[in-house]
């Protein structure tokens, strides 16, 4: 091989080592494409509704890209200036993202450039797939979670452009389509207490922004209920990880002796 062959070779191998990863990594994100649109478009078409320009949402998508705070950031630039209370909101809304990151500190090493916007486009979808995805060996890791987060992102863009550009065709009015974020988490937490037989953190939840609510009003509940819960969470999680674990013993041993009845 002569020295200008070399170059070329050079390129095509790294040619194939990208489209393998992003072969291997597009199959996964489809069904988060399908959500992602959806809700994304609902996004879109909240903040046609309250007035904002095309370029509010998909830059909003674009530079924050953190769904739930999308939402929230709606009402936050509808109310009066308070950076500090917003700044606060988002640290307590995004904070699972702190154990996020300490669970990837493994998979994110030696990726080099790519890290930082791994960092900053990871959701939960992305980690979900990141963290427990079988990557084939012939596949390099760091371009395979780097096309997973930029799928999921360009998904999330995209059906919030889509959203906004559907609100201005719809031959009906839009009035009350901000009720779609109360019902995203009602959503959500139904799926939580279908999905646990004890119930524990879901009253938690409830009972400290009832009471937060009563103390502080509809309008200064959020930060209080969200910092009562994280405290409560503390205190209770040596009883929370002790039911987990009993739950999970009892359910193997039904599970036994299911299988010796048999």
């Amino acid at each position: 091989m002569n020295q200008d062959d070399k170059p070329r070779a050079d390129a095509a191998a790294r040619h194939g080592i990208v489209s393998r990863a992003f072969r291997t990594a597009l199959p996964l994100t489809l069904p988060i494409a399908a959500g992602f649109f959806f809700l994304g478009g609902s996004y879109g078409l909240l903040m046609h509704a309250k007035g904002f320009g095309f370029l509010w949402p998909v830059c909003m998508a674009f530079f924050i890209f953190a769904g739930s705070m999308e939402f929230v950031t709606v009402n936050l630039l509808l109310s009066a200036f308070n950076p500090f209370a917003a700044f606060l909101l988002a640290i307590m809304v995004n904070s699972r993202h702190l154990f996020y990151g300490l669970s990837m500190l493994g998979p994110y090493r030696n990726t080099g450039w790519k890290k930082p916007y791994l960092i900053f486009a990871m959701c939960d979808e992305s980690f979900a797939i990141n963290s427990s995805a079988k990557i084939p060996d012939d596949v390099d890791h760091g371009w395979f979670m780097l096309f997973v987060n930029l799928l999921n992102r360009w998904y999330w863009i995209i059906g919030t452009a889509i959203g906004w550009l559907a609100g201005g065709l719809l031959p009906f009015s839009t009035r009350g389509i901000e009720f779609v974020l109360t019902a995203l988490f009602l959503v959500i937490f139904l799926d939580q207490w279908m999905g646990e037989r004890r119930h524990v953190p879901a009253l938690v939840g409830v009972l400290a922004s009832a009471a937060c609510l009563v103390m502080f009003g509809p309008d200064r509940f959020m930060i209080p209920s969200l910092a009562l819960m994280l405290a409560l969470f503390v205190l209770l999680r040596p009883y929370l990880d002790d039911t987990k674990t009993g739950g999970a013993t009892r359910d193997d041993h039904d599970g036994t002796d299911k299988e010796t009845t048999r």
